[in-house]
């Protein structure tokens, strides 16, 4: 891969574009761990989120398989280099990172690395976390001939671009986090205030797109159209995050409208604000206790929000329907579905534990069938009062 300035700027957008799509941290941290490493063509690629006790809450990396990272062993300390990148919010670049004085070694199954290069990302006078790329991929005899550090001073500003925009990302995830654990009334003034410096952040990343076109209008201008449709892509996005913000923020109205004109008007605004078509159907539905209603329209919430921001759907559908003397739930997507093992290993849960939880809470049960490429269906029941 070249790194020059025409072939830079584009792949920095797409990574951008990349990590637009995801809110959940977790999320967010693998896709820009991910893109760094393509971005840069290195062989690893890390970042760390620290903790206050010298540690990481969160460190993830990319490169590395399932079975080396096990075998590494417990989440590294704030030391050496990285302590450096998070206390001093210095960048690092390295010809050999081993001969580095402040260098204290690995674990044995670490896989081994030579050129370094890390970078903090910051959200003003606040470190989020230390990323950093190891072993660029160069001809061997070039490496063999130990020409100094593989990574350049153009892979260092790319990457600081892509730090600047992974701060953005990462701290508008940390906000929707919260505003998703926010259930008091007397917080929802301070959520919106919230949700409005997370759109003044995607702004800012909508303006650095459309300075890099600029710079590119008179030199590329085949570049330059690519970029500002990379804009209006990135526009695009923020505003159906805004709107789902807003709809997730407007208090459900069950005791005025009851639980089926509540998901009615949801999915017909949802379907408004998003591409997928959405649907509801209810058939023959009785009154329910306000607790089972309460749990259903929760449960359906953070079903829509994984079917519309993770599957990749066309079509989401949501029916209630009576059974017993209960009610049946289910929302189903024709998106791209998951193995729902594998995320309970990697310990992702897409809200399905506390999905869960609503259900079992009421006297209910949740299932969820999703296999990848098939789609998705979860389906809530739960009994009469």
């Amino acid at each position: 891969m070249t790194n020059g300035p025409g072939a830079g700027i584009p792949a920095v957008s797409t990574a951008i574009l990349a990590m637009s799509r995801h809110l959940e941290v977790r999320d967010v941290l693998k896709t820009i761990v991910a893109s760094a490493r393509e971005l840069l063509d290195a062989e690893y690629a890390a970042l760390g989120v620290p903790d206050d006790h010298g540690g990481f809450a969160q460190f993830v990396v990319d490169g590395v398989s399932a079975e080396q990272w096990k075998a590494i062993g417990p989440l590294p300390r704030q030391h050496g280099i990285l302590a450096a990148m998070l206390h001093n919010a210095t960048p690092e670049r390295l010809a050999d990172v081993r001969e580095d004085p402040r260098f204290g070694g690995w674990p044995a199954a670490h896989p081994d690395m030579s050129d370094f290069l890390g970078l903090p990302v910051a959200d003003g006078d606040e470190i989020l976390g230390a990323l950093f790329l190891a072993n660029k991929r160069r001809p061997a005899a070039a490496a063999a001939r130990g020409e100094g550090c593989g990574f350049t001073e153009e892979d260092e500003r790319l990457l600081g671009i892509l730090a600047q925009h992974a701060a953005i990302a990462l701290t508008n995830a940390r906000l929707y986090e919260r505003s998703r654990e926010l259930t008091i009334a007397g917080e929802r003034a301070r959520l919106a205030h919230e949700l409005h410096d997370a759109v003044a952040q995607k702004l800012f990343s909508l303006r650095l797109t459309a300075q890099a076109a600029t710079a590119l209008v008179d030199r590329d201008p085949a570049r330059a159209k690519d970029e500002l449709h990379q804009v209006a892509a990135l526009a695009a996005e923020a505003a159906d995050e805004l709107r789902a913000a807003v709809v997730e923020l407007r208090p459900a109205a069950l005791d005025e409208d009851g639980l089926i004109a509540t998901l009615r008007s949801q999915a017909q605004v949802l379907d408004r604000a998003h591409s997928a078509r959405v649907t509801f159907a209810a058939h023959s539905v009785r009154a329910l206790p306000a607790a089972q209603e309460e749990a259903l329209l929760r449960v359906a919430q953070e079903a829509l929000h994984n079917a519309l921001r993770h599957s990749g759907a066309e079509r989401v559908e949501v029916t209630l329907a009576r059974s017993g003397q209960g009610a049946l739930l289910r929302i189903s997507d024709d998106g791209c579905g998951f193995d729902p093992g594998a995320v309970r290993r990697a310990g992702r849960h897409l809200g399905l534990v506390s999905m869960r939880d609503r259900a079992s809470g009421v006297g209910g049960k949740l299932t969820v069938e999703s296999e990848p490429g098939k789609g998705t269906a979860v389906e809530m029941e739960v009994p009469g009062g």
